[in-house]
């Protein structure tokens, strides 16, 4: 049976055909649903949410309510939910604030592991990891291939870049560099994800350059700003590096360093 019989959908809520609905759940007036997306049992769906192709949503999980913000005054705000993320149990997704960019986003291909909150205006990019009890506060942005580890805290307006790492327990409450491992409480780097970086078909050249670029950064004794210098003169041999340098270049908190 494609919707269970006990699941309430508002007769507004616009779903693909093939969306299947689980016993219990409960699908708001302002949600949309694309084709092959799977609703499990116990989930409720509400707020203006759209929710793309091919997901599968687990039990338990509380999607699209209100954000966490005493500042919330009851505007249309929004969540976006890309294609083939995968949701698991007791997660909660907030829609975002009038005060941002009034909607949170969450790309494609995300494996979200059990009771993890993102929160109100967090833009969340594609292929990211976050495991059991992560938790984002409002208006973290987090780039491609990000791995959070089981328990790892951000705080609110930090910024992860792309293929970054943070191990379990990591309390996070500055900028994480893209490619940049990070662990402990407080957060301290411990190199880059090369492992990572392998996986996803970085060439050892690639590889090397980043590393250099983190030594740089961290090893160096080098200011910040002289640090930045020096990657950005070797940007235009490693194309990877560039990455780099535009998100120091944009960052307001600060870097973990």
């Amino acid at each position: 049976m494609m919707r269970h019989p006990t699941a309430i959908i508002h007769p507004n809520a616009r779903l693909a055909d093939d969306v299947e609905v689980g016993a219990y759940s409960i699908i708001g007036e302002h949600v949309e649903i694309g084709a092959g997306t799977w609703i499990g049992p116990h989930v409720v769906v509400e707020g203006h949410t759209r929710i793309g192709k091919n997901n599968r949503i687990f039990q338990f999980n509380s999607v699209g309510a209100i954000p966490q913000d005493k500042k919330y005054a009851g505007e249309p705000t929004r969540l976006e939910i890309g294609d083939n993320n995968t949701i698991r149990e007791f997660c909660t997704l907030n829609t975002g604030t009038a005060q941002d960019a009034g909607v949170t986003r969450i790309g494609n291909d995300n494996w979200i592991m059990a009771y993890v909150h993102i929160a109100h205006d967090c833009q969340i990019g594609s292929h990211t990891i976050m495991a059991n009890g992560a938790t984002l506060g409002g208006h973290v942005h987090v780039g491609d291939w990000v791995f959070l580890g089981g328990l790892s805290g951000v705080h609110q307006f930090v910024r992860i870049g792309a293929h970054a790492m943070t191990g379990f327990q990591t309390r996070l409450s500055q900028d994480l560099p893209p490619y940049v491992t990070a662990a402990d409480n407080p957060a301290v780097a411990h190199g880059i994800n090369s492992e990572g970086l392998k996986r996803r078909g970085f060439s050892g050249e690639s590889i090397m350059a980043i590393k250099q670029a983190y030594k740089t950064l961290y090893k160096s004794g080098l200011s910040f700003e002289d640090a930045k210098a020096a990657i950005q003169a070797h940007a235009s041999e490693h194309k990877d590096l560039q990455v780099l340098v535009d998100f120091l270049a944009a960052s307001t908190r600060g870097i973990l360093r």
